[in-house]
């Protein structure tokens, strides 16, 4: 599961939105928490595909990095260095420009050899 999480993340950080729905499974899940609340669930690629297009507006530049890597009973852990690079303004007042460096950790599943499950957790 490590190859395709990296091919993965590595279309995450070219912002290859193509190349990110090309490792999913069609039925798969997307959750994102933060500081242990549920912001963003996906059924689906084509909804998963709709936000990762609408949001990709957002940084001129990111980057996600493994920092360590587990696996056990069928889930990757994945302790994550995301890094980027504001593109516009925010109306919470981060300016264009601006940098994010954040520690977070993510969960995968596969099926059929494809990702059925992603989950982001940050604080």
């Amino acid at each position: 599961m490590r190859e395709l999480i990296e091919r993965y993340l590595a279309a995450y950080n070219r912002m290859d939105v193509d190349g990110m729905v090309a490792t999913m499974h069609r039925e798969v899940v997307f959750e994102n928490y933060t500081a242990g609340v549920l912001s963003v669930r996906t059924f689906g690629v084509d909804e998963l595909r709709h936000l990762a297009q609408s949001s990709s507006f957002l940084f001129s530049a990111r980057r996600q990095v493994i920092l360590a890597y587990e696996e056990r009973d069928g889930t990757a852990t994945v302790h994550i260095l995301f890094d980027g690079t504001f593109a516009v303004d925010l109306p919470n007042g981060v300016r264009a420009g601006q940098s994010i460096t954040l520690n977070g950790r993510s969960e995968f599943r596969q099926r059929d050899g494809l990702l059925v499950y992603i989950g982001d957790y940050s604080e």
